[in-house]
């Protein structure tokens, strides 16, 4: 007899007659087949054999029915015709260096352990082979030999160990791991293909007060939800990842359009920041968001993640709620905030915040009604810092509630020596507000100072309304019984207003600038949306106030709409105590109206060295301020109205603008497109000099200098004598 294979090669198309016989025993012999046939039998593996030209002449019995094969069908075909190639695996799982079954046939080589999908099965089914290539004693090739056992079950495990390493056990998405390996793909696969790469950047604001008040578990369901909301918005255009706790990222492909993401941006606030309902429970949070493209702002992973965390780290630091473009000036920025991180903690003790006041008139009147309290701080070295760059800065400190128990106790103790018994409004942030002793801390201050509790007016916003509804609400009732007032702030800035009108008992709403901004413009909602916050009010019961009326033609228009009361640079900024004392001790109450008669874009005032290039020739201006239309500069003398320039902003921003006015060295422009929101009360342009075109103008990414234009015409450009030029004068000043 032969070898084992030689009692089933009858049954195939080929036979291996050929192969040496090799005498054994009889009773060797069939001891050998029924161990061979009890373990085809058991399903721990089987055998198959092909012939010289690769087409199969045997497989095990067993292992045709396990998988529904058919021997008419199977018998007889090539190997490789019974698995999926590994380019057509939709698992996907298989390594780029592992050699597909194809190759090692035609090479007869040895094969070892080589995973293959049946393609012929009713259910996925994975193989592992084993195979040696047969030869007979002439040392001609006879086929293959080898066994087979199923790997599905093992296979499955690894993906699902390989899938748990790679994503968010919580919320399904990608985790920081994959969220790394898919950008480093993407940015070395991009940059030899020329192509841009968004990278968002996310971090969940008030997230920590969820968790305090609901619980870790709440706080898991509300990372779901979240992580539901960020699909539906992005859907198919990117990849979404968690990168831990209450961070996310996006990674969006082909995107460099910064209007196009300012818009992504500015929706996935809107839509996180709706409330959640969380085992019936009401949730508010909101987003911060920082966006860095590739290749403007970074080329590798590092680079680009850390550009992105810069943006967040400004979004954070500008008031949260926000989206902030990198820029180069950012690292100067986030230097900033480590100082303030730093020196915010001695504010207090050195004496260095303040208490200013804002006046609120009455809309039919211009009388004052109540003085809006304004906190301060003037720091040694930088002078007058934003509210909205160190309120943000105390929050993440922890120390916001100090800070807003001495503004509390402050402005009371000021309000009781006016000559004038006016109400006085206190800011309250939300983490102050939760807070246990809240209400003892506002009595504590009223008792201190003798302040008349009627003329104490506490502003909350909405985000009060995160936690234990009815512990919110039994605060309300123990300040109404206190006798202040009670606002609620930026009205109309979230989502979940209405419902909590129903119960909570404030005495005035205040409209928030933002619906203000642009409302005197043709085709724009927001008078209607105004006319209906008014109505609202005026149903319940409650006082209306405008915020931020700058100009003369939205003082009408907000007039007209309804609102009671009125507050604005049009009537005053934020003045000191002692300013205010000594307009109160004048006895005249009443702020007359004035500003600018209509609103226009909004201006940015700035003082910073840009380039304005005309034909070949670049010159060194000052930009003074600028707008989504046009920009004011210094430093050219005699350039006549219509001249034409690219003002070269930095970071690779080129505006196309016409020269409109020209008085002296002072030009005024107008772009001829149009500057986008940089996100925060900046512009930036819709699009950038993209790098690759620098690179093909002979530059290497690598050697790029932060000026773009310089980069393209290099450090020795020089003005044409032919053409014409203008006498650059020194501006000096701030």
């Amino acid at each position: 007899m032969g070898g084992f294979f030689s009692r089933k090669a009858k049954r195939g198309h080929g036979g291996d007659s050929a192969a040496p016989l090799v005498p054994i025993a009889a009773t060797d012999f069939a001891r050998r087949v029924e161990l061979l046939d009890s373990f085809e039998n058991a399903g721990l593996g089987w055998f198959w054999a092909t012939d010289e030209q690769g087409r199969l002449i045997y497989l095990s019995e067993n292992a045709m029915e396990r998988f529904g094969l058919d021997a008419d069908e199977t018998i007889g075909k090539p190997l490789t015709d019974l698995f999926i190639p590994c380019s057509q695996n939709p698992d996907g799982q298989l390594a780029a260096s592992e050699r597909p079954l194809a190759f090692y046939l035609s090479a007869r080589n040895s094969i070892a352990q080589i995973e293959v999908q049946l393609a012929c099965a009713k259910k996925v089914a994975w193989w592992e082979l084993a195979g040696k290539p047969q030869f007979d004693s002439k040392q001609r090739f006879i086929g293959y030999r080898g066994s087979a056992k199923d790997v599905t079950i093992t296979r499955e495990s690894q993906r699902d160990a390989e899938r748990l390493a790679q994503y968010d056990s919580l919320t399904g998405l990608s985790n920081r791991h994959r969220m790394n390996k898919v950008l480093g793909a993407k940015l070395t696969a991009f940059r030899s293909s020329k192509r841009v790469c968004a990278l968002m950047m996310l971090d969940l604001d008030r997230f920590k007060q969820v968790n305090d008040t609901l619980g870790h578990p709440a706080g898991d369901e509300l990372l779901k939800q979240v992580a539901a909301r960020l699909e539906r918005i992005v859907g198919d255009r990117g990849e979404i990842g968690r990168l831990g706790g209450d961070e996310f990222q996006i990674i969006l492909s082909d995107v460099d359009d910064r209007g196009e993401l300012g818009d992504l941006a500015a929706r996935v606030i809107q839509m996180v920041g709706q409330p959640y309902s969380i085992n019936g429970s009401r949730a508010i949070i909101g987003v911060s968001l920082g966006i860095a493209i590739a290749p403007y702002d970074g080329l590798d992973t590092e680079e680009l993640v850390k550009a992105a965390d810069l943006a967040l780290y400004a979004a954070k630091g500008g008031g949260r709620g926000q989206y902030r473009f990198y820029s180069s000036d950012l690292k100067e920025g986030a230097a900033l905030r480590r100082m303030l991180e730093e020196d915010l903690r001695d504010a207090l003790v050195n004496d260095e915040l303040s208490m200013h006041y804002q006046p609120i008139v009455k809309s039919d009147s211009y009388k004052v009604a109540v003085f809006e309290s304004l906190i301060r701080w003037e720091h040694p070295q930088r002078g007058f810092v934003s509210p909205e760059e160190f309120v943000a800065v105390a929050e993440d400190l922890g120390i916001i509630n100090e800070i807003g128990e001495w503004a509390l106790r402050k402005v009371c103790e000021h309000a009781v020596l006016w000559p004038v018994e006016l109400r006085v409004a206190v800011n309250v942030s939300a983490t102050q507000f939760v807070q246990d002793n809240f209400v003892e801390v506002v009595k504590s201050a009223l008792q201190t100072s003798q302040l008349d509790p009627a003329r104490l007016e506490l502003e909350i916003t909405e985000s009060v309304f995160i936690g234990d509804a009815e512990q919110t609400q039994k605060t309300f009732l123990a300040l109404k019984k206190l006798g202040v007032r009670l606002a609620l702030d930026d009205f109309g800035t979230g989502y979940s207003s209405l419902s909590y009108l129903q119960h909570a008992p404030f005495d005035k709403i205040k409209i928030d600038q933002s619906f203000v901004r642009g409302a005197t413009e043709p085709d724009n909602n927001n008078a209607a949306i105004m006319s209906a916050i008014v109505g609202l009010a005026d149903a319940l019961g409650m006082e209306t106030v405008c915020e931020g009326v700058e100009t003369k033609d939205e003082l009408k228009l907000v007039t007209a709409r309804g609102a009671t009361h009125i507050q604005g640079y049009l009537f005053s900024r934020p003045i000191s105590h002692e300013q205010t004392m000594e307009k109160l001790g004048t006895g005249d109450l009443v702020y007359e109206p004035r500003g600018p008669e209509h609103s226009r874009s909004e201006r940015r005032s700035v003082f910073r060295r840009i380039g304005a290039i005309h034909d070949d020739h670049r010159y060194k201006v000052v930009l003074r301020n600028i707008s989504k239309t046009g920009a004011k500069i210094e430093g050219l003398l005699d350039v006549p109205v219509g001249t034409d320039f690219v003002l070269d902003l930095g970071d690779g921003q080129l505006a196309v603008a016409k020269v409109r006015r020209s008085k002296g060295h002072v030009l005024g422009l107008e772009f001829e497109t149009p500057l986008i929101s940089d996100g925060a009360d900046g512009f930036c342009t819709r699009h950038r000099v993209s790098p690759y075109a620098i690179e093909a103008a002979g530059r290497p990414l690598a050697a790029l200098p932060t000026d773009a234009y310089g980069a393209l015409k290099g450090p020795g450009a020089v003005a044409t004598p032919s053409i014409p030029q203008f006498a650059e004068v020194e501006v000096s000043g701030g």
